[in-house]
């Protein structure tokens, strides 16, 4: 009799009460911008819930599809090829708050950086497992990825997203580490893709600047360090147990994009330790979960695809709660699943019903 199929329902159950925690949390951040500037206290908690369900329904499909089907050069190239034509286009495209990110389509909007985040796995984890002994091997293996991966990232740069830039060449990093490539290989790669980035990409004035301000953020509060003084204020005066859901200071227009960029900063201040520690458990279960899966796929193309997604989700998380501690420069990354934003959401369920199906076939 064969195997009945059954995905990870730890993970899974870590995803809905991520959303969960994450649609609590938009309502509180933003229930003060939506009403002074759209005219209602529900305008993002309403834009989320449908982001959210059109994102359970992306993973319902992805859960149900087998993952194999992904892995055949014609969809891998195609997909390749559709994301780096939409990044070129939000190039193009108008900017907003002087960056280019987003595509508009009428009342929606699209951020192809992260489509390019599952794309740019689906692409490693097939072109990795193709010759899985050539994996050291300049020309026959890491050149071709590299130069393909490297062009994604660098549209990224340009946008500008150096937040982005960093968490796909992190995962590039990582996929590389996990199909053997050695570690002084690796250390020489990451240090000419830095050399090339700064070539092609060179930091701008005011990133320069988040570098220097997170160096010393007191050093101009009302400043450059503003972003970071007014995050940390947060999470300081929530204490163990925080103000009370909902009953947060910071949000009310000093604490900048509570609801985006620095949503980790809110439930520090309104929920405390009992928000942000269990808060980070579970992307820390998240993370247990996904490396399992991945260590028990069938296939080296399973596994790497399992690896990549994992460690997008949880690189993302950290970089974003690193910031909102003071302890890396701004990034402007969302939290996954938790951050207001229907592309990260969306894009975020979707690699997480490929997770989950792979896990469906774990040995």
């Amino acid at each position: 009799m064969p195997r009945k199929l059954a995905f990870d329902r730890t993970l899974f159950v870590v995803i809905v009460v991520l959303c969960t925690v994450g649609l609590t949390m938009v309502y509180s951040a933003s229930a003060v911008i939506g009403a002074e500037e759209y005219g209602s206290p529900y305008h993002f908690l309403i834009r989320q819930s449908l982001a959210m369900l059109v994102g359970f329904g992306a993973m319902a499909v992805m859960m149900r599809a087998n993952y194999r089907a992904f892995g055949r050069g014609p969809i891998v190239y195609g997909l390749f090829a559709v994301t780096v034509v939409l990044l070129i286009a939000a190039l193009a495209s108008p900017a907003i708050n002087d960056t280019h990110r987003w595509l508009r389509l009428g009342p929606l909007s699209l951020q192809p950086s992260e489509l390019a985040k599952l794309v740019l796995i689906l692409f490693l984890a097939w072109r990795l497992q193709r010759e899985p002994k050539q994996v050291n091997n300049l020309g026959a293996t890491l050149v071709p990825c590299l130069v393909l991966a490297g062009f994604v990232i660098f549209l990224v740069a340009r946008q500008p997203d150096l937040g982005t830039a960093l968490s796909l060449s992190m995962i590039v990093g990582v996929m590389f580490f996990a199909a053997g490539v050695k570690l002084r290989t690796l250390a020489a790669l990451g240090a000419a893709g830095i050399v090339v980035m700064l070539l092609v990409s060179p930091i701008r004035g005011y990133q320069l600047e988040r570098i220097f301000t997170f160096l010393d953020p007191q050093a101009d509060p009302l400043g450059a360090g503003y972003q970071i003084s007014q995050s940390m204020i947060s999470i300081g005066t929530g204490g163990p147990a925080g103000r009370g859901l909902g009953e947060g200071q910071q949000k009310l227009f000093f604490l900048p994009y509570p609801h985006t960029d620095f949503i980790y900063a809110v439930i520090g201040e309104e929920l405390g330790m009992l928000g942000t520690v269990p808060v980070a458990a579970l992307f820390l279960v998240l993370m247990w979960r996904g490396l399992r899966i991945a260590s028990r796929a069938p296939d080296l193309f399973g596994g790497y695809l399992a690896c990549g997604i994992t460690m997008c989700l949880v690189i993302q998380a950290m970089i974003h709660m690193g910031v909102a501690l003071g302890m890396m420069p701004a990034k402007g990354l969302p939290l996954p699943f938790i951050s207001y934003g229907g592309s990260s959401l969306v894009f975020g369920l979707m690699a997480s019903g490929v997770l989950l199906n792979i896990s469906q076939y774990s040995n």
